[in-house]
């Protein structure tokens, strides 16, 4: 019944999509040309970003890049920190909340003890505050930084999710896309993210055909890898088997994570909520309602990492409730042999450009 309106609607969002793709390339012939200014640093610097709003599956691959990397160097990541109660650049502590930096940098922070997380909004000036407030800092990764221009990256990710890819997309509002979709040209690796794990290599020729990478770009396939769950204060692990779940979540496309458990999970009930929800006692009401009304046994609530942090502070409301809360890890995992290539890469430009930081 919606279907009619929606397509209508797309359409007249058009001249919109044409007008801010306009925009957009007249700010990227600016920063091709040197009109505006783009500062490289000559310590790493890596970027991982999309083209497309929406779950492409980012956060795993950062966490990725920081588990490769924080045995051999000291490792720190810059996000924006988006709908933090804050501006500027915050070194996370041990006081940070998801209210001061951003529940995707809480998560980096709850995980990674030995990493610098940081945030700020501007990169260019965030990355000198960063190296004043921890000198022995050895590599920066960026989050959700492909169209954050004014910073050039030794090593330029872009992710872009299977089932969305970019070159069938079009730009906001009519389509998906942050920007047009000949800017993928500025990466050096592209991951094609949440592949089936089965996925051929025929397959993948065709995906890269439709690509049409550069000769200096690589291209790479990953799955989404789902955890044993675990308890949000013991960290005790819990398979789903026998369990009925009831599903909190506010991240942008949870369609992968939902199907993942319902293959696991004996009876599955979601309730979700917009990307970087805050929860208030409304929705705490509602998630204590739901699960006391669902007449079953074996019931737990399951949750992403990005949504625990903000879950926290209603941890002992819930718990007080008899309601126990896991939380779902996601890892990624190379397809195609791919994880070899991919990590020599990655080392191999940390150890070139560190060299050259330490010349200077």
């Amino acid at each position: 019944m919606f279907a009619p309106a929606i397509s209508i609607l797309k359409y007249l969002l058009f001249p919109f999509t044409l007008l801010y793709s306009c925009v957009i390339a007249i700010r990227n012939f600016f920063y091709n040309r040197g009109i505006l200014d783009s500062v490289s640093f000559s310590i790493p610097v890596i970027s991982v970003g999309n083209l497309s709003v929406g779950g492409t599956g980012k956060t795993p691959h950062v966490e990725y890049l920081i588990r490769l990397l924080q045995y051999q160097y000291k490792v720190a990541t810059m996000s924006r920190g988006y709908k933090r109660a804050t501006r500027g650049f915050i070194l996370a502590n041990e006081k940070s909340t998801f209210r001061t930096i951003g529940d995707e940098p809480m998560q980096f922070y709850s995980k990674f003890p030995d990493a610098y997380v940081s945030v700020a909004e501007d990169r260019m000036i965030g990355i000198p505050s960063l190296l004043q407030a921890a000198s022995d800092t050895d590599i920066i990764i960026l989050d959700d930084a492909f169209q954050h221009r004014s910073v050039k990256p030794g090593l330029n990710i872009l992710i872009m999710d299977v089932q969305r890819p970019f070159y069938k997309d079009f730009v906001l509002p009519y389509g998906r896309l942050r920007e047009n979709r000949g800017a993928y040209k500025r990466a050096d690796v592209i991951i094609v993210s949440k592949c089936n794990p089965a996925i051929t290599s025929t397959q993948a020729q065709e995906i890269i055909a439709e690509i049409k990478p550069f000769a200096h770009q690589h291209v790479y396939f990953t799955a989404l890898h789902y955890q044993m769950p675990y308890h949000i204060s013991s960290g005790a692990t819990l398979s789903l088997a026998d369990k009925n779940v009831l599903l909190v979540c506010c991240i942008a496309n949870p369609a992968s994570l939902i199907q993942q458990i319902s293959k696991t999970a004996n009876d599955l009930h979601t309730l979700s909520y917009a990307d970087h929800h805050a929860f208030t006692d409304y929705d705490i009401e509602e998630i204590k309602t739901s699960f006391s009304n669902w007449s079953v046994s074996n019931k737990v609530v399951l949750t992403t990492e990005k949504d625990a942090t903000r879950l926290l502070p209603y941890l002992e409301e819930l718990t007080n409730a008899g309601i126990d809360v896991y939380v779902q890890a996601i890892q990624v995992q190379f397809l195609l042999n791919g994880q070899e290539n991919f990590d020599q890469q990655v080392h191999t430009f940390v150890t070139k450009q560190l060299t050259h930081y330490h010349e200077n």
